[in-house]
This record gives structure tokens, sequence and C-alpha cells, in this order.
């Protein structure tokens, strides 16, 4: 049975003791990496927020949209005057001496009036700018879902392979659990041959029980790992997940040429923040756009009747139409240099979007070199270590033989002992440092 298989076989059976504690799992995932990303992308609500709010953009282009297009309003009405409106004339109309005026009325009792009135944008530089500026928003919405599935991505992706790492850290636990079990137990036939004392076998039966309460501690962790990525993957908390991704040292250390060459394009970051100053701009033409004059098309067609009786909706009620076309011009001349703010306000936040861009540089180009110099020496570290673990485990190998042979005290043991632990502990947080720093360097070139 190869080690790859066995691996599987403990992870799958490592899930399936940790969703036993569920006695009523909804479902159960089995799943590579790429298949957990996939299903973050499905379920994850800051994935959902941020496809919401590039839904909600959509409808604000929308809205920009209908700034150029024909505004068509239809309107009704009637009025009743209990007391209909006079006008003063002046008294020499109706021979009445000059300075006096006289009142009459023009208005009927009933009116009714309907009809449409067209409104239409010929011209506005800030409706235009807007347009423009549609797609660029809709980019910037859509980028910032790019930064989420990222960032979640990163979260994912070290969670994953922390958990399928684990597996070999119970692997060693279980190993010693084994080594200490054997060790109590060739202990007590000594003692109970006279070559040891009680207190050895009070010494080992300590060992195995410290062994015994790790890998409780660690399958605790490794319970509270799964707990974090189903909350990763948007799934309930009571569905069960088996991890089928294979991990080898041979896999961490490929696929990742060290002079590999990165671009500040490949970040969605630094394409975020282009974005974001495509927009600046468009706030800045707008603002300008603002001392533009605006040219407006309007018209109406209407009918309207006037009567003293009630029947105006009648056969016998008389309609009046009028129509017309015409252009408006309005001429922006002073507003108390509320533009000019604006406008100036709108440049500074430009200038701002131009120096994080440059920043970004910067810490991009600090970023990459860090992670590749952190996983060049992870890398070393794990092969070192390993190297190191196998050497502690030769070595109490040889001092068990000579402690049953009489040759080695119990001190020495225990030291030796010690010493493989220690050893185990460095290895496998060495493994857990590799994959941390792998996914930071892919993330720090933009290849994650």
């Amino acid at each position: 049975m190869n080690r790859k298989f066995l691996n599987r076989i403990c992870l799958t059976l490592m899930a399936a003791v940790m969703g036993s504690t569920y006695l009523y799992a909804q479902n159960i995932h089995s799943l590579t990496a790429d298949q957990a990303i996939e299903l973050t992308k499905k379920n994850n609500i800051a994935i959902k927020n941020a496809l919401t709010n590039l839904a909600i953009q959509e409808q604000t282009n929308k809205e920009v949209t209908a700034l150029a297009l024909p505004n068509v309003k239809g309107t009704a009405g009637t009025t009743d005057y209990f007391n209909i409106p006079v006008t003063l004339v002046p008294g020499e109309f109706f021979q009445q001496p000059p300075g006096t005026y006289y009142p009459v009325a023009f208005q009927q009792k009933y009116i009714a009036s309907g009809g449409f009135n067209l409104t239409q944008t010929l011209f506005d530089g800030s409706v235009f700018v807007g347009l423009k500026a549609r797609q660029s928003a809709l980019d910037f919405y859509k980028k910032a879902i790019d930064l989420t599935v990222e960032d979640l991505s990163v979260q994912v992706y070290k969670t994953y392979y922390q958990l399928v790492v684990s597996n070999t850290q119970i692997q060693l636990e279980d190993s010693n659990i084994f080594r200490a079990a054997k060790l109590l137990h060739d202990t007590k036939v000594m003692n109970e041959n006279g070559f040891v004392e009680k207190l050895d076998v009070d010494k080992a039966e300590v060992q195995l029980t410290n062994f015994q309460i790790q890998k409780q501690n660690t399958a605790t962790s490794i319970t509270n790992g799964f707990t974090f990525l189903k909350f990763l993957l948007g799934v309930p908390a009571t569905d069960s997940i088996i991890l089928t991704s294979q991990f080898s040292e041979a896999d961490l250390k490929g696929g990742v040429p060290m002079d590999i060459e990165y671009s500040y394009k490949n970040r969605f970051d630094y394409q975020s923040l282009e974005i974001q100053k495509q927009l600046n701009d468009f706030d800045i033409k707008r603002y300008q756009a603002a001392y533009y004059p605006t040219l407006k098309l309007n018209g109406a067609y209407q009918k309207n009747a006037a009567n003293n009786t009630y029947d105006l909706f009648s056969k016998s009620g008389t309609w009046f139409t009028t129509s017309y076309v015409g252009l408006s011009l309005d001429v922006p001349i002073f507003e108390g240099f509320a533009k000019n703010a604006r406008l100036k306000k709108a440049r500074l936040n430009s200038t701002l979007t131009s120096d994080e861009m440059e920043n970004l540089k910067l810490n991009i180009g600090q970023q990459v070199a860090v992670a590749k110099n952190n996983f060049i020496n992870a890398i070393q570290t794990m092969d070192a270590q390993k190297i190191n673990m196998d050497r502690a485990e030769s070595v109490y190998r040889q001092v068990k033989k000579k402690f049953e042979s009489g040759l080695a005290t119990n001190t020495d043991l225990s030291s030796s002992q010690s010493d493989l632990i220690t050893a185990q502990s460095s290895y496998v947080n060495a493994l857990y440092n590799a994959v941390l720093s792998k996914v930071d360097f892919l993330k720090a070139i933009g290849k994650i």
C-alpha cells in the first residue's frame, strides 16, 4: 500500500470520525482544493455581496442611461372653482372714472385638461461623461469580485492544505503512541523480571498519557480547522468534508520557478487602482462639463376644456388643443465657487489614487521579494527538518535497543524520545510554513 493511498484513507477516516460528532450531518462534500474554491465562489456570503454590488451598479448605469433618453409624462386633471378667480380691469374700459378698477371673472367654474409633455436632453456634458464612465464603473465592481475571490482563495488554500498536512502530524503522533505503548509493555516485563525499577514503569506511563493527550489536542485543532473551512465554503457546520487532494513535498516544491517574472498588472489590487484612476479622470471631466451650457428639447400636446356646467366629458363638451415644441438653453454663470471646489477635489482624489498606485508598486516589489525569500527558506527548512527527524528517530531506535539490553539508562531513553518529539514538531511546523509560504508567494506574484 503506497503512502499516498494510505494518506487518503487516513484523511477519509479522520473526516468521518470528526463528522460523527454531528449525528445528523446534512451533506458529505468530497472535495479537491480546486473544488473547494469553486464551492466557495458559489456559497460564500462575501462573494454573493460582491456580486450583488455589481448588480446594483448595473441598475445605476441604467439610471445614467435614462438621463440621455426622452422623458415623456402624461398629465390629466380637473378643477371645480368654488370661488372663481377675478382679474381687476381698469374702470375706463367700462366707462368708470380713471383710477378705478372693475373685477372681471375670465375663468369658467369647471376646467379639465389632459396631455403629454416631452423633454429630451440634446447636450449635457455631465450626462455624456456619465455614459462613458458606465463600463469603468462595472469593471471596478467586477474587480472587487476578483479581489474577494482571491482573498478567500488564499484562506481556503491555506486552511485546506494545513488540514492535509495535519494528517502527517496525526501519523507521527500515532507512531509516538505506538512506541510509547510498546515501551510501557516492555518496561513492565523488565520490571517484573527485576531489570528496571517501578519508577521506570511510571515514567513510561506518563509518556504514553502525554502522547495521547497531545493527539487529542491535535484532533480538536483539526476539528476546529474543518469548522472554519466549512465557514469559508459557505456550508453548514453539520455537513461533513472529505479532503481528496494529495500532498507531497515534491508537489510543494514544484510548479513555482524561483526566477518567474511578475507584473504589477497581474495583481487584482493594482488593476482595481487602475480602474479607480479611470473613474477619477471621469469625475474631473464631469465637473469640467458643469461649466458648459445644457441644451434641452421640450414639447407638449394638451387638450383643455372649460365650462360653467360640469358637462366637460359629455358630447356637448368642447375641448381645445394646445401643442408646442421648443428649446431651452441653460448657461451656468455663478454658483458660489461650488463647481470649482468640486473640480479641485476630483483632481486631488485623482492625485491620491496615482500616489497609491506608485506606493502599491513598491509594496508589491517588497511582497514578492519577501515571499520568495520566505518560500525558499521554508523549503530548505522543511528538507533540513525532515533529515533531522529521521536522524532523531534513528537515534531513538538505537538508544531503545541499548536500554533493552541494559546498556542505556531510562534517562538516556527519555532524552532521545524528547529529541525525537522536538524534531517531529519542528518538521510538522516546517511543513505548515512551507504550505503558507507557497500560497503567499503565489498571491504576491498574482498567480492565485
